[in-house]
Order: C-alpha cells, then structure tokens, then sequence
C-alpha cells in the first residue's frame, strides 16, 4: 500500500486550498464579473442622459439580461449575473415607478447604511462579522473568540468595512439628495469594488494576524515544517 509523507500531505492540503480559492473566485464571477457589476449602472447613467429615463432603465435591463445569456453560453457561473439582473430589475423597477432617475440608485444607498450599522452592531455584541464570516468560511470555527487579542484584530478590520459601507452611504446619499445622476454612477462604481479590496486587506491582514496568536497560545495547532 502506497503511503504519503508528513510533506506531501501538506502539499496536497496548500493545492486543495488553492482550488477551493479559485473556485470562490470564480462563483464570486471572477475580474470579468467585476466588470460586469459595473457595466449596468454606467449604461444607465448614458441611456438616460442620451435617450430619456425610459431609454437608461431599458437598456440596463438588457445589458443585465445579456451578460447573464454570455455566462450561460460560456458554462461560467451565473450566479453573479443572476444577482446582478435581479439587483438591476428591482433597481429598474423602482425607477420606472417613481419616474425618477436618481431612484435607480436608492437601494444601493440604504443597504450601504443597512451594512455600515450591521458592521458596528456586531463589534458592540463583540461578534464582529469580519471574523465570524471569514473563520465559518475558512473552516476554522470559532477558536478566536477565545482570545482578546484576536478579536481585537477583527474588530478593527469589521469597524473597517463599517467605515467603507458608511462613506458609501454619506456620499452617495448626498449625490442622492443633489440630484447628481451622473456623479452617482460614478461613486457607485468607484465605491463599490475598489473599497472592497481595502477592506477585504483589513479582513486579510486580521486573520493573519489572528492565527499567528491563536497558535501561539495554542488554541490551533502550529504548522509542520
């Protein structure tokens, strides 16, 4: 019967991680599905500029709708897209009700606000979300808790998100209230993934600096060399 060295079966354990990450990567839709996210509400903004309010919600409906055909034409994963159309026809929706432009961004704003107080919440139930999401993710329970120090690093990197969600609120709202269609196009794309990155560094740098405590107090087991 073969057998597997200690070495080996670390190796096999840092590919099947890598795979696992890729595939997050790509059930998140990967570079060319962050693009996408982009491009619904910059046809809006033009549609509506060059045709009328009618015009942008139609044509951010089919970019929507198109993006979601080449992902299922191209076996990709096409849960981003169908979060994207579904996000884009509420959006549409609303706008087409209130017959108002500005309102294609409305939800987008509150659940900024939705998230910017859920983020602070959970660091004054001392169950910041920033640690609580990436260890259920990881696997790796709940053996932070256990240690002030690692929820601290957390709680720095959740109050980081609260901050991001909560500058999306205060500018964007403030666009909202000016009328600024065009100006929210932009922050909604410049605030959006870019913002992300940073705050999903802070996430990064937390858990890094969380395990290296967590295993030197033995609450998870040291790595092999």
């Amino acid at each position: 019967m073969q057998t597997t060295s200690p070495q080996e079966a670390a190796t096999d354990m840092q590919t099947t991680d890598r795979r696992k990450q890729k595939s997050a990567l790509e059930q998140a839709g990967g570079t060319k599905g962050l693009i996408f996210s982009a491009l619904p509400p910059v046809v809006f903004v033009v549609g509506n500029n060059v045709g009328g309010l009618k015009a942008g919600v139609l044509a951010a409906l089919l970019v929507a709708l198109g993006i979601g055909v080449q992902r299922l034409m191209s076996r990709e994963s096409i849960q981003p897209a169908l979060g994207g159309v579904f996000g884009v026809a509420i959006a549409a929706g609303i706008t087409w009700y209130t017959g108002s432009a500005k309102d294609f961004f409305l939800i987008g704003i509150w659940l900024s606000l939705v998230g910017a107080v859920a983020f602070v919440l959970s660091v004054l139930l001392r169950w910041p979300l920033a640690g609580l999401i990436w260890n259920s993710a990881t696997g790796k329970g709940t053996a932070w808790r256990a240690d002030k120090r690692s929820r601290i690093y957390y709680d720095i990197a959740t109050l980081a998100l609260a901050a991001i969600f909560g500058a999306r609120f205060v500018v964007q709202q403030y666009l909202y209230q000016a009328d600024e269609v065009g100006s929210l196009g932009f922050a909604k794309i410049a605030m959006g993934y870019p913002l992300l990155a940073v705050g999903f560094l802070a996430v990064a740098w937390a858990a890094r600096a969380s395990d290296k405590r967590l295993k030197a107090v033995g609450l998870l087991p040291a790595q092999r060399a």
